[in-house]
């Protein structure tokens, strides 16, 4: 069963939270244009924005991974250009509701690379609602989860990786 297909429901430093019943490595991209602006996406699933991200395929790696999700997401072709951290915290658990039941219940391993565009041309996709780019000091206007605003912060505001 694809979590593409479900609702996904993200909880924060929430004690009623459902307990992880997996957890999967992903990857998400901090995409910045020359004129220092944050490529987001909104997802379809909860109405949130967020940066690119996806789960690592097998025989596939994490740059490859960041690089595959962001072109599949918002059309543009990247190049990644540096880390930004490892987030394993256990604060930030997605359920995936499919068919009104619980399908898996996750606890994230991202690793959050940076990134700037080379190519290609923002787009809607079936994972993507709206897509654009974002001045950083206007990121406050839009509803963007906890656990991906902690990614985006860090990578605009310190240049040693974060790591859980």
């Amino acid at each position: 069963m694809s979590p593409k297909h479900a609702r996904r429901v993200d909880h924060w430093q929430d004690p009623a939270a459902p307990a992880p019943t997996s957890r999967k490595p992903s990857a998400s991209v901090l995409v910045r244009d020359d004129a220092g602006r944050v490529l987001l996406l909104r997802r379809p699933d909860n109405g949130l924005w967020t940066i690119p991200t996806g789960g690592l395929k097998k025989n596939e790696t994490i740059t490859e991974c960041g690089i595959r999700e962001c072109r599949e997401e918002t059309g543009v072709v990247i190049e990644i250009t540096g880390l930004v951290g490892v987030f394993t915290t256990p604060d930030h658990v997605v359920e995936y509701i499919k068919g009104g039941k619980v399908d898996e219940v996750r606890q994230p391993v991202n690793v959050c690379l940076h990134a700037r565009p080379v190519g290609g041309e923002l787009t809607t996709t079936e994972e993507a609602s709206a897509v654009r780019w974002v001045d950083p000091p206007d990121l406050g206007g839009y509803d963007i989860h906890p656990a991906l605003r902690r990614r985006i912060n860090h990578g605009l505001n310190s240049d040693t990786p974060h790591v859980d």
